[in-house]
């Protein structure tokens, strides 16, 4: 099990129980009892701990390397997934997963940024940062379900956009650009879930849709706190108060009417039962797919175009 730091409290309690059930082991003693304070304890502790979370705090939750990612929830949420590939241009961009699949026996194309498991992995899913291919290869997959009447849902894990060069030489911007326009127009219902980082264009690029929502420790921002800190302060070290500056949190979203929902996650984060969280997203997905469904294509499309043109602040001048 891993600790972040401000769960350090945690971690004393655990290797607490751990020394116990040594001692017990090794000198035949009973310390049952001695076990179950300590449990009792650690669930105080982690009550205490989880009620005043900071912004940045969220923002560590949100990249716990045991919390799942994209491909996690589809094994357990989805039926029967067949994976596509490629965007048809240039090549299969890893970053960026997505085929079709079955949702409670609704035929559904579900997509999203995959990060990876370990070193290995992350360095082929390029740590969930999209190329444009990744993004164009979204797209491809958007339009199939178009055709075949398939809702779209997406699953947005991502630190941005890769930042490379050779993406700029691409079309990155224009790339996630096409997305919005197209996304914002799409005739099936489209439900786009933050499953942990939430961060610029990358995340917006499969991020229009009728509904957008967001699990309850996820950010979702323009930029991230550490590259926020730098441009203001040319430092990292105000990421903290970067974070909090931001208003990043889901609950901060939600209020800012950015968002439509906020989706709970178990006590503890989603890392702390990884399956509690699938099913209580499985129940919220087939929920909203099922009344999606039920309002007409045209009226869906400009209910989101109404959404979004709704957003921010503004003067028009003469």
């Amino acid at each position: 099990m891993l600790f972040l730091d401000f769960e350090k409290p945690l971690e004393d309690l655990y290797n607490q129980i751990a020394k116990l059930k040594e001692i017990s082991a090794k000198n035949k003693v009973d310390v049952t009892n001695s076990i179950k304070e300590l449990e009792a304890a650690i669930e105080t502790t982690r009550g205490r701990i989880y009620q005043n979370l900071t912004p940045w705090q969220r923002v560590q939750l949100s990249r716990h390397p045991e919390r799942p990612y994209t491909l996690f929830y589809i094994e357990k949420i989805f039926d029967n997934f067949t994976e596509l590939f490629g965007d048809r241009q240039v090549k299969d961009d890893k970053a960026m997963v997505g085929g079709m699949a079955e949702l409670n026996g609704m035929p559904v194309m579900v997509m999203g940024q995959q990060k990876g498991t370990n070193t290995k992995t992350r360095q082929l899913r390029n740590f969930g940062m999209a190329n444009p291919e990744g993004y164009r290869k979204a797209l491809r997959l958007m339009k199939m379900a178009e055709k075949f009447n398939r809702p779209v849902i997406t699953f947005i894990d991502t630190p941005g956009a890769f930042p490379g060069l050779e993406a700029e030489e691409r079309g990155q911007a224009e790339a996630i650009a096409r997305n919005l326009f197209e996304m914002v127009n799409m005739k099936v219902p489209v439900i786009c879930v933050i499953i942990g980082e939430g961060a610029s264009g990358g995340a917006l690029g499969i991020g229009m849709g009728d509904k957008v929502v967001m699990l309850e420790n996820t950010w979702y921002t323009v930029i991230s706190p550490e590259s926020c800190s730098s441009i203001l302060w040319r430092s990292w070290n105000f990421k903290e108060k970067a974070a909090e500056q931001l208003r990043l949190t889901s609950e901060d979203m939600s209020g800012f009417g950015l968002v439509d929902d906020v989706v709970p996650e178990p006590f503890g984060g989603a890392h702390a039962n990884p399956d509690e969280m699938a099913e209580i997203l499985r129940k919220y997905l087939v929920k909203t797919v099922t009344e999606l469904n039920k309002i007409d294509a045209e009226e869906r499309i400009q209910q989101r175009i109404d959404k979004f043109s709704k957003m921010g602040f503004y003067e028009e001048t003469v």
